[in-house]
């Protein structure tokens, strides 16, 4: 019966990622974010889960990437979608992220606009990164490139900063689709990239064997605290900026 704890677990990530699908193509981006921070949660305690319980499993290894493929590849590039689609001249309002907006808008009387749909260039560079993590043997205590998860958060948090944060600079640069591109081929970028990254993955709680990871937590909490959503970009960078100085 333990042995399917761990898959069990990974499976609610499955099923938040599919709500959160739902909400982002409803561009109900609230709620996307909401059901993709908990997928995110089941996604840390199934191996967690499966380290405690001794039951790592070949099938347990392919139904991780199969979810993070829904909930941290799929949704992130239908997000993008929809923000590419607000910076092609829709009239943007706090109640847009909400699922209230039409976002009929990249439709025209006789073409369709094609930029929104650069945003699925995230997509297909998740499956990437998750297909080669599959058959990468030396990802097994650290990562290499930025974790599906982290882009997902750093995407996710754009439309969060829009909603809470109420700047009229911020608001015009997130939906500045220049800007927008420039995440998009960024984030694909960082997810393939052969960038040495710690991973947070406690062996045991010794400070001395874990310091760097306790450290980056407890300043990350601060950020939160400090800065809410603006917090996730700058956690994202702090992540890859400790990973490099402590290599």
């Amino acid at each position: 019966m333990r042995k399917h704890i761990p898959n069990l677990i990974t499976s609610l990530n499955l099923l938040c990622g599919c709500i959160a699908a739902i909400f982002a193509v409803r561009n109900n981006l609230e709620l996307t974010a909401l059901f993709v921070l908990l997928g995110i949660v089941f996604d840390f305690f199934d191996g967690f889960a499966a380290r405690l319980l001794k039951v790592q499993s070949a099938i347990g290894v392919q139904l991780d990437s199969l979810a993070d493929m829904v909930t941290s590849g799929l949704v992130p590039g239908i997000v993008m979608f929809q923000l590419l689609s607000m910076s092609q001249g829709a009239h943007w309002t706090s109640s847009s992220l909400g699922g209230q907006s039409d976002t009929s808008f990249f439709w025209t009387t006789n073409t369709i606009e094609l930029l929104p749909f650069f945003g699925f260039l995230i997509t297909i560079a998740s499956a990437y990164r998750l297909a080669k993590f599959n058959i990468d043997e030396n990802q097994v205590t650290s990562f290499i490139g930025l974790p599906t998860p982290a882009n997902t958060l750093l995407i996710l948090s754009l439309p969060m900063i829009l909603w809470y944060h109420n700047n009229a600079f911020l608001d015009k640069l997130i939906l500045n689709q220049w800007f927008l591109i420039g995440i998009t081929l960024l984030s694909s970028y960082l997810l393939n990239a052969k960038i040495p990254l710690f991973a947070l993955k406690f062996k045991n709680w010794s400070f001395k064997d874990n310091s760097i990871r306790y450290i980056f937590l407890i300043v990350s909490i601060v950020f939160i605290i400090t800065l809410q959503f603006l917090a996730i970009p700058a956690i994202i960078a702090m992540y890859i900026f400790t990973s490099l100085i402590s290599k």
